[in-house]
């Protein structure tokens, strides 16, 4: 996985964002935590699975519906949820069931 270090993404209080599965990560966090490479590898394996594409949208609107909800949206979005609790896991992106996000 490939993972480019800068000053401009994500935005500032964030250490990575992984867009299309390549890693931004703030240069003052370099180098990254094999615990947020591995979050970072989840999400990428749930991009492909829904074509990036699909990711995304999914994302967006479970995010905003989330919104509305009790608790942190962000936090409570299954994609997140997944690869919160699964990143202390060696190698759980290349073992994870499909679609492990929505069990």
């Amino acid at each position: 996985m490939k993972i480019i270090y800068n000053n401009i993404i994500p935005f500032p209080g964030f250490a990575a964002i992984n867009l299309f599965g390549v890693i931004f990560a703030r240069k003052k966090y370099r180098p990254l935590s094999e615990t947020t490479v591995n979050h970072e590898a989840i999400h990428t394996e749930q991009m492909k699975e829904l074509l990036y594409v699909g990711f995304y949208l999914c994302y967006l609107v479970e995010w905003i519906v989330r919104l509305f909800m009790k608790g942190n949206a962000y936090r409570n979005i299954s994609f997140e949820r997944e690869a919160y609790n699964c990143q202390h896991i060696p190698g759980y992106a290349q073992i994870r069931q499909r679609f492990a996000q929505w069990r």
